[in-house]
This record gives C-alpha cells, sequence and structure tokens, in this order.
C-alpha cells in the first residue's frame, strides 16, 4: 500500500469515527429529550385522570335524588304530590 492510500484510509476512519460520535451525541440528546416530553405527558396524563375522577363524582352528586329533591322544591317551588291528588290513568 502506498503512503498516499494509507493517508486516504485513516483520514476516512477518522470521519467516520467523528461522524460516529456526533451521531451517538445526538441521539442521547434525542432519547434526553423524548424522555423528558414522556415524563410531561405521564404528568398531565395523572392530572387528567384526577380531574375526571372529581367530576364523576360531582356528576354523581348531582344526580343524586336528594340534591334533586332539594333544587325542585327550593328553586322551582315544587314539592311531591299527597296521596290523595295522585290519580292513576290506565288504559
Amino acid at each position: 500500500m502506498s503512503s498516499r492510500t494509507l493517508f486516504v484510509a485513516v483520514v476516512a476512519l477518522w470521519a467516520a469515527v467523528l461522524a460516529s460520535a456526533a451521531a451517538v451525541v445526538y441521539t442521547k440528546h434525542q432519547a434526553r429529550t423524548l424522555f423528558t416530553e414522556l415524563e410531561r405527558l405521564t404528568g398531565e396524563r395523572d392530572r387528567l385522570n384526577i380531574e375526571w375522577g372529581r367530576l364523576q363524582l360531582e356528576q354523581s352528586a348531582w344526580s343524586a335524588h336528594g340534591f334533586v329533591e332539594q333544587v325542585a322544591n327550593r328553586q322551582l317551588k315544587m314539592s311531591i304530590p299527597s296521596a290523595a291528588d295522585v290519580k292513576i290513568v290506565r288504559p
């Protein structure tokens, strides 16, 4: 092998090592960035799950029979009819 060919081979190997080192650094950076994004999304998911649970509890409280009866009585001035006022209609 001539010294020119050896020089070209060394330069090519040096460039390949430098390119692979840059690729490793870039890949590590991307992995850290993606991991940070994953952690942020996981935290947001957990927060939304907690909020969803609270909304379900609130909805069940709003639809409870006693609460509906109180609102109907207080705000709409409705009351449960007495047994004498109830008429049963049959076909």
